[in-house]
């Protein structure tokens, strides 16, 4: 990848963090024409074109993302979401099914601006081995920058989704709910926290951690979809059988 596509990536990702949807997609676009196997580009320009109700595209963005990444969970959820949308139902409950069986040196007396300096560059020399789809060396550098700066929930929150995306999911859980507890009121760890624990089975905590993402930013798109598809899917279950009234231990008058 180019500088120049370098910073296109940069920038079309800090447009997308600010829901500068219309900015981040003329960058993000301009990134896939010189390099179209960058799968959280496609997961972006998918949450976008959703959010503007163009379902197909974003169903072909979602799609390619996992084309790219199968373990991308977010992904798969966003896809779980359009497909419902679509009324593609039994492809949601397949998707939404599949997600949920996956499962040195002296640095003490650095004053807090020098470790937030390191921090960041080990941050960014991470996302530079994570565009290169080299996961396991970026998770080595955001590590260093978490024990920089553990109070950095931005920083927490990006280290998860790379153990998420090797499939990690307690490490990953761990560094949600760290960032959580650092800034209770960050949003996107809350989102990801809830993707996390619906990887691992726990629909109501997921839910949970999505509703509370509502009551910080009540017109938060991703924690709506997710809550919708967790509705979609617990009104698919079969009702309980009333043992009652199946003969076996009822008595007769």
């Amino acid at each position: 990848m180019d500088e120049h596509t370098k910073q296109l990536l940069l920038l079309g990702r800090e447009h997308y963090q600010k829901r500068e949807f219309d900015k981040a997609e003329q960058m993000l676009r301009q990134v896939l024409e010189t390099d179209d196997r960058l799968a959280d580009v496609h997961d972006m320009l998918g949450v976008i074109c959703h959010a503007r109700g163009n379902f197909a595209q974003a169903e072909f963005h979602f799609e390619r993302a996992l084309a790219i990444n199968p373990a991308y969970t977010e992904a798969a959820l966003n896809l779980a979401v359009t497909y419902n949308d679509r009324g593609k139902y039994e492809a949601a409950r397949q998707v939404y099914a599949r997600i949920k069986g996956t499962p040195g040196g002296n640095l003490a007396g650095l004053d807090p601006f020098a470790r937030g300096k390191i921090a960041n560059m080990h941050a960014e020399v991470g996302q530079a081995y994570a565009d290169a789809g080299l996961a396991r060396e970026a998770i080595v550098e955001y590590e260093k920058a978490v024990s920089l700066c553990p109070q950095f929930a931005d920083l927490r929150v990006r280290l998860g989704t790379l153990l998420r995306e090797i499939n990690d999911l307690p490490r990953a859980r761990e560094q949600y709910e760290a960032a959580v507890s650092a800034r209770p009121s960050y949003v996107p760890a809350r989102i990801q926290l809830g993707v996390t624990l619906l990887s691992l089975g726990e629909s109501e905590a997921a839910g949970e951690q999505w509703r509370k993402a509502l009551e910080i930013e009540p017109e938060n798109v991703r924690a709506k979809m997710y809550l919708r598809m967790i509705a979609a899917a617990l009104s698919t279950r079969p009702p309980p059988v009333d043992a009652g009234k199946d003969g076996a231990g009822g008595a007769s008058a």
